[in-house]
């Protein structure tokens, strides 16, 4: 097991993820989790979601943005209330991935990826992003560290 592997199966650059949230609408977050969970839970062994979840995280994005856009105040107050329970759901899944990464680099790598709670709660997906495209190099860190030959 490489600890490259998880972050060339995701292939996504964070900044490359920003942009393209905004270039969607704040969609791909939704697309990056669908196609990122089953990836981060056979690498890892650990399960973060289902697709029963991801699929309660869509409904909630597109009915909170469906709602929000409603000419009464009671309906775009659904929607805001409905969007933030797809915040919600983002943020609890954000946590399992930093459990599920944290003990990852741990258990593979003798890697002691401390992941900041504060970030994880605020940035949620793009941290998690940033935290798995940054295990190669805290590898890299580590080996050097301990003495071994940085590969």
């Amino acid at each position: 097991m490489s600890p490259t592997e998880l972050k060339d199966r995701v292939d996504t650059k964070t900044v490359n993820m920003v942009l393209l949230t905004f270039a969607t609408g704040g969609l791909y977050p939704l697309l990056w989790l669908s196609r990122v969970y089953p990836i981060l839970d056979g690498i890892t062994k650990v399960k973060t979601a289902t697709q029963t979840y991801v699929i309660w995280v869509a409904v909630c994005v597109g009915l909170g943005g469906l709602f929000m856009r409603a000419q009464e105040d009671e309906m775009a107050g659904l929607g805001f209330l409905i969007s933030l329970a797809a915040n919600v759901m983002y943020i609890v899944w954000s946590f399992s991935a930093k459990k599920a990464l944290e003990e990852y680099a741990l258990q593979n790598f003798k890697i002691d990826l401390r992941m900041n709670a504060f970030y994880t709660f605020v940035f949620n997906v793009y941290y998690i992003n940033y935290c798995i495209n940054h295990i190669p190099e805290a590898d890299r860190r580590q080996k050097i560290l301990v003495g071994d030959t940085p590969a």
